[in-house]
């Protein structure tokens, strides 16, 4: 009788599955309950201490707050939908993580097992749906195997930055299994590969020959701020940044030119234009064939080994962790005084944030949104998180939001590009980051696609800043329109009372008309204790055209400078006339560079229809 074995002990499937995602140190899930999640929802309701379900009101919203989870903290996001439209919900935000290389883990329910393949209801063939948006897909085949799957899957997602996907016949999470040790996250490491030092005097080579280098820097030098201005100031290299990656570098910094392409700055684009050596550090920027010189000599780092020579004819390839390979740049290459391609440049970066800051104080109505962000910046903490929504907002928060590249974090949807990421991503910042002053920056057409999930702000007291660009325009797409001439067509929307639909939910709401009322409101938006919607009535104003201006006389006939002008004035008024004629002015005036021998003067183009910076710089 002494040598009976004692029982082996039982635990739920689903349970089993919910202890391996706490292993991982996943601490909230977005979803909405469905019969085809019973079992989960059974599993979370006794884990309820330890994961916080948060109940949303779109499936998309749940999956595009995972993503944004994933990109504020770099930890793995979780969504779940249920079988049929809770899973065709999420493929919006499961492809925004995709795009932008983050792990995000979908749990898809399905109709209990001896129900498939029987045409039941709601069943769907669920697993080759999201074949190609995922890096891991699997269905669950037995009760013991779920939490094993769900440990591998959330490996795969970490291995790959990318989304796994395991769906769940919903029978499975009631049965017992054994409760045996199955998760990994102890054994979970990370690493990045080290450069090349051979590749790295390569680059050497190429940066000391060149005489207008720049530094392209993408979210790959995220972190590593500082190796970046070291390497900047090293070599005399003005910086040129994606749009994921704003917030690496202040935004003060005097050789940062802003970013590049249509969401852009002036200095941006000029100097890609007229580099003729390009520093591609860390990034998967779309459009280098475009925005960079064919001849450019082409220097790119990154630690994914696909990535290299896939945007551009590339030189030196450096596969390398971003901050690494810069300290050794730095360490071997020779100091580079300053030249007058840098001195060009930061005048130019200089005229153009004057020219953005003379209209901080404007007192135009319909409102122009630079007061708007000057009160964003003036009441913004020093850790604060601004999640982007995608549009003319975009371009408006890539040139005025005034980072401190310290703790302030930066977030939109990149590649991707989906608009509604607003909301969502606020409600992910505030869960991650609770004690961090949260903003959501948004036009009204991305407000009104996910302001439903407003109320899951309230219902969770997440105390996020929304503002809302209101201008009753898809007027990104008008833009595009007009780039084409094409009639336009289907961008206006709509008005709404975005802060009365807000207080309905119970958030407070305002409207803001006149730039007299901006500062009390921030104000009262600073103070408040709960999730705060701002509706701002701005012009329906295109943000100005960096990346297609025709305005120099020395490239332009005077026909082709007065189509641009009325094209911009078209839906602009009088007050806009004189702005484009302050850039007139700060644009096309000749640098003069004191303190340096003038070398040949050039007018530096690198294809028609683009205006660039005329640079004095001297030959070496």
């Amino acid at each position: 009788m002494g040598n009976q074995e004692s029982p082996e002990k039982k635990i739920k499937s689903g349970v089993a599955m919910l202890n391996v995602l706490e292993s991982w140190g996943i601490d909230h899930i977005y979803g909405i309950p469905g019969g085809s999640f019973n079992s989960t929802m059974d599993a979370l309701y006794e884990k309820r201490d330890t994961i916080q379900y948060i109940q949303v009101r779109h499936e998309e919203v749940g999956a595009m707050a995972a993503a944004a989870d994933a990109k504020l903290t770099g930890k793995i996001g979780v969504c779940f939908g249920t079988a049929g439209p809770g899973a065709t919900h999420l493929f919006n935000g499961l492809y925004d993580a995709q795009w932008d290389h983050v792990p995000v883990l979908a749990l898809v329910g399905q109709v209990a097992s001896k129900a498939m393949n029987l045409n039941s209801f709601q069943e769907m063939n669920e697993n080759p749906m999201f074949a190609d948006v995922s890096v891991y897909n699997r269905t669950v085949m037995t009760p013991e195997s779920l939490p094993f799957i769900v440990d591998e899957a959330i490996r795969k997602a970490y291995r790959h930055n990318g989304v796994a996907v395991v769906t769940l016949p919903v029978d499975y999470g009631f049965v017992d299994i054994p409760d045996l040790p199955l998760s990994s996250a102890k054994n979970h490491r990370t690493g990045l590969p080290l450069p090349d030092n051979k590749d790295i005097l390569d680059a050497l080579k190429l940066i000391e020959s060149a005489e207008r280098p720049v530094i392209y820097a993408g979210q790959g030098t995220r972190g590593a701020g500082e190796e970046l201005i070291a390497l900047a100031e090293h070599f005399s290299m003005p910086v040129v940044i994606s749009v994921l990656a704003k917030g690496v570098l202040p935004d003060d910094h005097p050789y940062l030119m802003g970013s590049a392409a249509r969401v852009a700055a002036k200095p941006g684009n000029e100097a890609l234009a007229a580099c003729d050596l390009s520093l591609f550090m860390g990034s998967d920027f779309p459009f280098a064939r475009i925005f960079f010189p064919a001849d450019v000599k082409f220097i790119q780092v990154d630690i994914d080994s696909s990535k290299l020579g896939s945007r551009h004819k590339t030189d030196v390839a450096i596969l390398g962790d971003a901050k690494e390979t810069m300290k050794r740049i730095v360490a071997m290459g020779n100091k580079r005084p300053s030249t007058t391609f840098l001195e060009a440049n930061l005048r130019n970066r200089r005229n153009w944030s004057n020219w953005l800051k003379s209209f901080e104080n404007s007192d135009e109505v319909p409102m122009r949104v630079e007061p708007v962000f000057r009160e964003i910046n003036r009441i913004a903490t020093e850790d604060a998180v601004f999640v982007t929504d995608v549009g003319n907002v975009t371009i408006d928060a890539v040139r005025h939001l005034k980072m401190n590249g310290h703790k302030q974090r930066f977030t939109t949807s990149g590649l991707f590009a989906t608009m509604g990421y607003g909301v969502p991503g606020g409600i992910a910042a505030k869960l991650s980051f609770p004690e961090r002053q949260v903003f959501t920056l948004s036009g009204d057409g991305g407000f009104s696609m996910v302001m439903q999930d407003v109320i899951t702000q309230v219902k969770y007291n997440l105390p996020v800043i929304n503002i809302v660009f209101s201008n009753d325009s898809f007027g990104f797409i008008e833009a595009e329109q007009e780039d084409t001439n094409r009639q336009k067509f289907g961008i206006l929307l709509q008005g709404a009372d975005y802060a009365k639909i807000a207080e309905g939910m119970g958030a407070k709401g305002f409207t803001i008309t006149h730039p007299k009322q901006v500062k009390e409101i921030f104000e009262q938006a600073r103070e408040s204790k709960i999730p705060v919607v701002i509706d701002v009535k701005i012009s329906n104003q295109r943000p100005f055209p960096a990346e297609a201006m025709i305005l120099d006389k020395d490239i332009y006939t005077e026909n082709e400078i007065e189509a641009f002008k009325k094209k911009i004035y078209d839906r602009r008024d009088a007050s806009s006339e004189r702005a484009i004629e302050k850039i007139e002015k700060g644009v096309n005036a000749e640098v003069s560079l004191p303190g340096y021998t003038h070398g040949k003067q050039e007018a530096i183009t690198n294809r028609p229809g683009k205006c660039m910076i005329k640079f004095i710089y001297r030959k070496r």
